[in-house]
């Protein structure tokens, strides 16, 4: 696989928002009391893998909806957080329940309520359909994929790229 970004096989969790990059920020709207947002299966695929690997995943979304709750159901994710306005206090919060250090945590965000947390890790990633203050951040990644559609996980299969090269490397250096 083509390693597409500087990240590290220490990655403990993986905090995300929702909308913009497990979605492409798409609403549709079957009528006042029904809207719908399209998942892909790449994306939650990326959710499996990397639960079943050891690393956690959590969302902070500024939104509620039924699509995040599916998720967490579906995976057991113990970390999610909806309707989240100021989001800096949740990671900060996560960070603390799990005795991490900045560089052990990954935070996915795709626009301007995402910055603080984006700015608060060693590692941050967002789309390509970011907004454009995201996208200027000094240290931040942009995946190849696009949002709702493989982005997180390509964000997994680089942390688990890396994980085995130092399983491989650790292997040759005992022989």
């Amino acid at each position: 696989m083509y390693k597409t970004l500087n990240l590290s096989s220490d990655i403990k969790i993986i905090v995300s928002d929702f909308d913009g990059i497990f979605t492409d920020n798409s609403v549709y709207i079957l009528n006042k009391d029904t809207k719908l947002k399209k998942l892909s299966f790449k994306d939650l695929m990326g959710i499996s893998i990397a639960v079943k690997t050891g690393i956690k995943v959590a969302v902070i979304s500024g939104e509620k909806s039924p699509e995040i709750d599916y998720i967490a159901d579906k995976f057991s994710l113990v970390d999610i957080h909806q309707g989240i306005r100021e989001k800096l206090p949740v990671l900060e919060s996560i960070k603390s329940k799990y005795s991490l250090k900045d560089d052990e945590v990954l935070y996915v965000g795709d626009d301007i309520n995402d910055i603080q947390c984006l700015n608060s890790v060693k590692y941050a990633v967002t789309v390509e359909e970011a907004n454009y203050k995201v996208k200027q951040l000094p240290h931040i990644q942009i995946v190849k994929a696009n949002a709702g559609n493989g982005a997180f996980r390509e964000i997994v299969d680089n942390i688990l790229e890396l994980k085995q090269q130092l399983l491989h490397t650790k292997e040759t250096s005992n022989l």
